[in-house]
């Protein structure tokens, strides 16, 4: 009688396309059409569908450049959405904790799963089941690939994607040398651009050799972080899977602006939005922060003026995530960097000294600050109810025409009631 085997088991699920698959959620018509979604500012091209790459259309590659086979072909154009993205990845994420809590959420369209809760025997199909289950609760298309280290399931999540069936698992395969040679060394995960060009120069072109290749002339010559990738590679579980997301320390709120800014009224509204936002995020991590710089620079490559940066640090008297005491102290370090006639191409803030808002200063709260933290939460609840800047600060401004360009914006925003697509009845 065979014993059911439960070995160490790991997936790694990523969102196809994710930017573009958010886009075709509320656009039927476009699902079937080459689709490319740009960068802020409507610079450079940073998703796209399987149409659009057969067109030769690269990643990253500027929009001005790629513009002639974009009309030529009738690609479909979106800028960025982050909000969308944002909240469709939550879903998604939420989605995956059905099958095991124990989830690190690795970037904004992929996330490694545990699923040493299920056997070897039927860890294909489960994969199966998530992959369906993701794509009917949100509409996202995913590829998963399965494996027992982190690395492995890299690599099959890899060949998952050119498969139709867009499930691969590696478990309980003894040889996987035939499969490792074709991944080549730049595209095994960990290994970055300069490690690469040291393995290929010591005859090292793909996976199978440097899975193959001996833990003391990798430690020797490189690290220990580059001798686990190695291990990994041989299916010997050196990575765990972080459940526990480390607090941030800082966080930066920073944009190019759509067109140049001269006017210190334009500047300071930009300054007033970019601390709002990030008082907002700290506050949903129940963070404080101790300090906050500001900064502002023309653009370095502007044909005539001569470039101007500069940045100014405030510290707070006591650590604050109050979004009235962080605009009041940013614009009074913007006041001071400000030079008159240059042209500005970009302004951004820093809340630095990020701690946990529940931890000290209790022997300098009053009453005032509970006002003003209950005022805060009103605040988000209503923006998160019926969108961003719904209750803002009037030094933030309306018109804002200093904003990122996104000539082509879907305009939709799940977390905004007002903004969702309507439905015409016949």
């Amino acid at each position: 009688m065979s014993s059911t085997l439960y070995t160490k088991k790991i997936a790694l699920i990523d969102c196809n396309s994710f930017y573009v698959s958010c886009e075709r959620l509320f656009n039927p018509k476009i699902r079937r059409l080459p689709v490319v979604v740009l960068s802020n500012n409507d610079g450079c091209i940073i998703s796209r569908s399987n149409e659009a790459k057969a067109l030769g259309i690269k990643m990253g590659e500027p929009y001005f450049k790629a513009r002639n086979i974009i009309i030529k072909n009738n690609v479909q154009v979106f800028s960025s959405n982050y909000s969308l993205y944002g909240d469709i990845s939550r879903r998604v994420m939420r989605t995956l904790k059905r099958f095991n809590s124990k989830i690190e959420v690795y970037s904004i369209d992929e996330a490694f799963l545990d699923l040493s809760n299920f056997s070897d025997k039927e860890v294909k199909d489960v994969g199966k089941e998530i992959r369906n289950t993701v794509l009917q609760w949100t509409g996202i298309p995913t590829s998963i690939g399965i494996a027992e280290t982190k690395t492995l399931s890299k690599v099959a999540n890899h060949i998952a994607k050119k498969q139709k069936s867009g499930v691969v698992s590696l478990v309980n395969i003894k040889d996987l040398d035939p499969i490792l040679e074709k991944v080549e060394v730049r595209d095994i995960w960990g290994v970055g651009k300069q490690l690469s060009k040291f393995y290929i120069k010591n005859g090292i072109y793909n996976a199978k050799q440097l899975k193959n290749a001996s833990n003391t002339w990798i430690k020797k010559t490189k690290n220990v972080l580059s001798s686990r990738t190695a291990m990994e590679l041989r299916g010997v579980p050196c990575i765990e899977i972080e459940t526990k997301q480390t607090k941030r320390k800082s966080c930066c709120v920073s944009r190019s602006f759509g067109q140049k800014v001269e006017k210190p009224r334009e500047l300071k509204e930009s300054v007033t939005s970019y601390c709002l936002n990030a008082a907002e995020k700290i506050r949903s991590e129940s963070l404080v922060c101790k300090s906050i710089t500001v900064f502002i620079r023309t653009s370095p490559f502007q044909n005539k003026g001569i470039f101007y940066s500069n940045s100014k640090t405030i510290d707070f008297p006591i650590a604050t995530n109050n979004s009235i005491e962080i605009v009041k102290n940013a614009l009074i370090g913007l006041d001071l960097i400000y030079k008159d006639g240059f042209k500005y191409q970009k302004a951004g803030i820093i809340l630095s000294g990020l701690s946990d808002s529940e931890k000290g200063n209790s022997l300098f709260k009053s009453t005032k600050d509970e006002r003003i933290k209950n005022l805060m939460q009103s605040i988000d609840s209503t923006n998160y109810r019926y969108g961003r800047s719904t209750i803002s600060l009037a030094s933030a401004g309306i018109n804002k025409k200093w904003s990122m360009r996104r000539q082509y914006s879907s305009k939709i925003d799940t977390a905004d009631f007002y903004s969702l697509p309507k439905i015409m009845a016949n």
